[in-house]
């Protein structure tokens, strides 16, 4: 890609990691957290979440100092632990982590537009949603990053008005309320439970690792963009969470277990106690809208896999190909998985199971940080503070799992059932390599500009 195609600076790239990051994943968690947690564990959870994000940002900064190419935790892992390990990971985000979250949020906004207005099948809406947004991403660089942008930006002034009316119009008093499931001491052990959740309403924290490549300075404005995405959904989330806790009582935010049925999150509740009817209009139009800003984020960086998966032969070499700067043929395939799992497949196990996938792999990557030494001795010696925040990071995440996986049976065949077909398709993949020779692949060493 010659320097000039480059389109991300840190405030592009810092949008993209915001658009990944802000779901509605903040506007459920809590509601579940208070039938077991009073507002003041709740809130510290929300800290620790934000605290095991930043180790997971100044692990992946340090890597990408030394290894500044597109193709998130696939390029990472192939490159420092094994291209089996890389495979793993990228043959899981074509189908947990972005066709299937692609999927899910295509068929809330479904969902949530039947709650303002008569509509069709929200499937049907959903479709449409993928293939506009597709076709928004496919016609060129500059115009998937206008758009990206402009979703942001709507996105970030709805949050924070929801925020500022939120703490002008209702109260700021400490909460009185117990929560119903409350045990005496502090709630060390749902705070890790619910860290699971918090984990899933963070995750895109890592989103401009996968254009890397499309930054001025890779080596320096991706760690930069990751930093100003966590600087500002932090404390969003943070804010957020005090007007929830300050305006709901545990038996108010119950309401989010009716979520599948109604589409109520606790920013309709807040916004409905607050305003009246017209106020829980408006948050389902902001919901909407900040799905809208996901899928598009999701539709910009999963594809950059794979292409990286594609120039390395592990996927037809169609997809590595590019057209105006964009990888067409490796979003045309994102796109056309999404739309097959919204119409055959449940979601909602399927969304645990790439929450899980998430985080595993995300914990490799920021471990594979201890053999930059073995695999780059050229390179400059990484930094003790990527390194400390790796061992954290990891750990957070192996403590997160431990709980998840005991609570969730069914995730382990899940996570299992990606890694079989993981296995089939690379040594698939490895014998035809062996039988053909490279031909019209573009390899990223060959890459133009690169």
């Amino acid at each position: 890609m010659a320097m000039a195609d480059r389109k991300h600076t840190v405030w592009s790239g810092g949008g993209l990691v915001v658009a990944n990051m802000v779901g509605v994943g903040v506007f459920l968690s809590t509601g579940f957290m208070a039938q077991d947690m009073a507002a003041g564990p709740i809130l510290i959870a929300w800290v620790v979440g934000s605290a095991i994000a930043l180790c997971g940002v100044l692990a992946y900064g340090g890597i990408l100092t030394v290894i500044n190419e597109s193709g998130g935790e696939y390029r990472l892992l192939s490159d420092l632990m094994h291209p089996f390990v890389g495979y793993l990971s990228g043959w899981g985000s074509l189908i947990l982590g972005f066709s299937a979250a692609i999927a899910i949020d295509a068929h809330a906004i479904g969902s949530f537009l039947n709650t303002l207005v008569d509509g069709p099948d929200p499937r049907l809406t959903g479709a449409a949603v993928i293939v506009a947004l597709t076709f928004l991403h496919i016609r060129s660089t500059h115009l998937s990053h206008r758009g990206q942008n402009l979703l942001v930006a709507v996105k970030l002034a709805v949050l924070g008005g929801l925020v500022a009316l939120g703490l002008a119009v209702g109260s700021n008093r400490w909460p009185e309320w117990s929560p119903p499931g409350a045990t005496a001491g502090f709630p060390w052990l749902a705070l890790i439970e619910n860290q699971f959740w918090i984990a899933f309403a963070f995750s895109g924290w890592n989103a401009a690792v996968y254009t890397a490549r499309e930054f001025r300075r890779p080596d320096r404005d991706v760690a930069r963009a990751m930093l100003l995405g966590l600087a500002v959904v932090a404390p969003l989330y943070l804010l957020i969470n005090w007007v929830f806790v300050a305006n709901l009582t545990p038996d108010q935010a119950a309401g989010v277990f009716l979520y599948e049925e109604k589409r109520i999150t606790l920013g309709h509740l807040v916004a409905s106690g607050l305003f009246g009817q017209f106020g829980g209009q408006t948050i389902s139009i902001f919901v909407i809208w900040a799905f809208l800003s996901a899928i598009s984020a999701m539709m910009m960086v999963g594809p950059r896999v794979y292409t990286a998966m594609a120039a390395d032969r592990l996927l037809p070499a169609v997809f590595a190909s590019k057209q105006r700067g964009q990888p067409v043929a490796a979003t045309v395939l994102q796109a056309a998985t999404a739309l097959l799992i919204l119409f055959s497949q449940s979601l909602r196990e399927t969304v645990q199971a790439a929450s899980g996938f998430l985080m595993i792999f995300s914990a490799l990557t920021a471990l594979a940080i201890f053999q930059l030494r073995r695999r780059r001795p050229a390179a400059a010696p990484v930094g003790w503070l990527p390194r400390v925040a790796a061992v954290a990071y990891a750990a957070a995440v192996a403590c997160i799992l431990v709980v998840g996986l005991s609570a969730s049976p069914t995730l382990v065949w899940s996570l299992g059932a990606v890694l079989l077909l993981s296995l089939i398709g690379y040594f698939g993949s490895k014998k035809a390599r062996k039988q053909a020779p490279a031909a019209a692949t573009v390899s990223r060493e060959t890459e133009p500009g690169s």
